[in-house]
């Protein structure tokens, strides 16, 4: 049992609770990079136990009651039959590709890390002007019957192949289509993958490629993790949080595609710490000068 893999799951686990996302986006590149764990493997093992910590925050939202029920179950109706189809497309080119497989999947993985990270950035700082026509529910129309479950057979076969990106894509969707606040698209984001990832984390079991030891290890530090982070949800603001994420997302998209042949710059991935530090640092600059400008309105 490997405490820094705990340590990993428990971030990761606040995070997924905080914001919905980073779950398959973070830690798959992290088993990958970091502990040298056979791409396919990875992503198995990464489904099986986001299953369960999504699972804790999913409930916890629920009760918290966070969550557009019926909207989550029309994304499910599109999502989990497309994940099932994504493992089966993703064994079928594991079978095709043979020893060339991994460089695949790892230049799969790279970019829906890439899309999911520009998502969440597109989130942070371009779609705070939907702030005003946010709310708190929805009357479900036949219209957004039907662009939940398209949405849902996007992200599911996305997440089927890569593990990642659930969380972004749909918190994404949940605010350019439905307009939901952001304690709803969290709520709702966290109790639809809950459902989305029990049926690709299946299809993974079925096929060979979940590592049990590996899952309970990171599931010692996520589940407690998500449940702080879920409970924080609805006291913190989290747009540094999700920016800071966003960043991350693009780093880990970039190192993976470099360990799949592609040449990325060094400077560039030395500099992903960087921006973090400097979003965080401008943030809390940005925290301690209101409070004084507020004064000197006075």
């Amino acid at each position: 049992m490997d405490p820094t893999i705990i340590l990993f799951g428990l971030g990761v686990g606040v995070l997924v609770g905080l914001t919905g996302m980073g779950g398959g986006s973070l830690m798959t590149p992290l088993l990958i990079l970091v502990f040298g764990v056979k791409p396919i493997t990875a992503i198995g093992t990464d489904l099986a136990y986001a299953a369960v910590t999504k699972t804790v925050g999913g409930w916890k939202h629920f009760r918290q009651h966070t969550v557009e029920v019926r909207l989550s179950t029309w994304m499910a109706l599109g999502s989990v039959p497309s994940a099932i189809a994504g493992v089966y497309v993703l064994e079928a080119l594991e079978r095709g590709y043979g020893q060339d497989f991994d460089q695949l999947l790892i230049g799969l993985l790279g970019g829906a890390l890439l899309f999911t990270g520009l998502a969440v950035l597109a989130r942070a700082l371009f779609l705070r002007s939907l702030v005003d026509r946010e709310r708190e529910g929805i009357a479900l129309e036949r219209r957004h019957k039907v662009a939940a479950v398209v949405v849902g057979v996007f992200v599911g076969f996305v997440l089927g192949v890569t593990s990642a990106g659930s969380g972004a894509l749909i918190a994404v969707a949940l605010i350019l289509l439905f307009r939901l606040v952001p304690r709803r698209v969290v709520g709702t984001d966290v109790f639809h993958a809950a459902i989305l990832l029990w049926a690709a984390a299946a299809a993974h079991l079925v096929a060979g490629n979940v590592d049990f030891a590996l899952a309970g290890s990171i599931l010692i530090g996520s589940v407690p993790g998500v449940w702080m982070g879920s409970h924080w949800s609805v006291r913190l603001p989290v747009g540094t949080l999700r920016t800071v994420l966003a960043v991350v997302l693009l780093g880990s998209g970039l190192g993976l595609l470099s360990k799949a042949g592609l040449e990325v710059p060094v400077a560039v991935l030395a500099g992903v710490p960087i921006v973090v530090a400097a979003v965080i640092a401008a943030q809390e600059l940005l925290r301690r000068r209101r409070p004084a400008l507020a004064g000197t309105e006075r």
